[in-house]
């Protein structure tokens, strides 16, 4: 089985500063990969490469065996995007946004439709179908927002926080949902900063920082490595983030 996502000596620089140092990864169909690491480590410049968003960066990308800067639309065919904000078209209702992010597809109109009805209504939306986005509260739009990255049924999934404003029951279907597309064959390639989501979602956890890789294994490989602690620790250890309780400390004296 060959790789569906591949970084080859990733570099990439703003104004001279490099964000990435030189990633390299491979990852199988299936897995489910919890990418994560501090503000500033990276993840959201390696997302913004997977997604075709940027071009400007040293090495090769390869996603579903394209290379992102040679055949970019085949590649992004293959990818749907779940970013943390939900910057959708709010005059637009969901009907109309979903069948436009559709035609972008090239998706049958139909088909569309009966996936667009099924996921919204398994969200609770199917009576807010033709109502217009500027009245929905964040988690709806959240939901019409997971529902356009998953509409074109991709081989890649990419979710950035997707949890964001999510009731505490769509974070349930949220999490099952991983696992049952993961089954299906789906990789997934999840990034956040909550800990215990990615503990419990991901089969594989890849941490960078400072725009290097410093950690990949599942949960269980990295617990034995780092001394049976939680991600948590792990996180604050491998990012030379061992000064927290003296920083939370440091906070609350501000009060005193």
């Amino acid at each position: 089985m060959e790789p569906i996502i591949v970084l080859k000596n990733l570099w990439k620089s703003y104004s001279g500063t490099p964000v990435l140092k030189g990633i390299n990864l491979s990852v199988m169909p299936g897995q489910v990969i919890g990418y994560i690491g501090p503000n500033g480590a990276g993840k959201s410049t390696t997302v913004k490469i997977l997604c075709g968003l940027l071009s400007d960066f040293e090495g090769e990308v390869l996603v579903a065996g394209k290379d992102i800067r040679k055949e970019p639309l085949a590649a992004k065919q293959k990818v749907g995007f779940i970013p943390e904000l939900a910057e959708l078209y709010e005059t637009l209702t969901p009907h109309e946004f979903l069948h436009f992010m559709a035609a972008l597809y090239g998706m049958d109109a139909q088909v569309a439709e009966d996936r667009m009805a099924k996921m919204l209504g398994a969200f609770g939306l199917a009576g807010n179908l033709h109502q217009r986005m500027d009245t929905f509260s964040k988690g709806m739009r959240q939901k019409v927002l997971i529902t356009s990255g998953l509409l074109h049924n991709p081989d890649i999934i990419i979710m950035d926080e997707p949890l964001s404003g999510l009731d505490a029951n769509s974070v349930i279907i949220i999490k099952e949902l991983i696992g049952k597309l993961a089954a299906e064959g789906k990789t997934i390639f999840y990034c956040s900063h909550m800990m215990d989501v990615v503990e419990k979602v991901s089969d594989r956890i890849i941490l960078i920082n400072q725009g290097e890789v410093v950690a990949d294994g599942s949960f269980e490989e990295l617990k034995s490595q780092q001394g049976n602690q939680s991600l948590e620790r792990i996180f604050a250890q491998l990012t030379a983030s061992d000064s927290i309780n003296q920083a939370a400390s440091d906070l609350l004296s501000a009060f005193q």
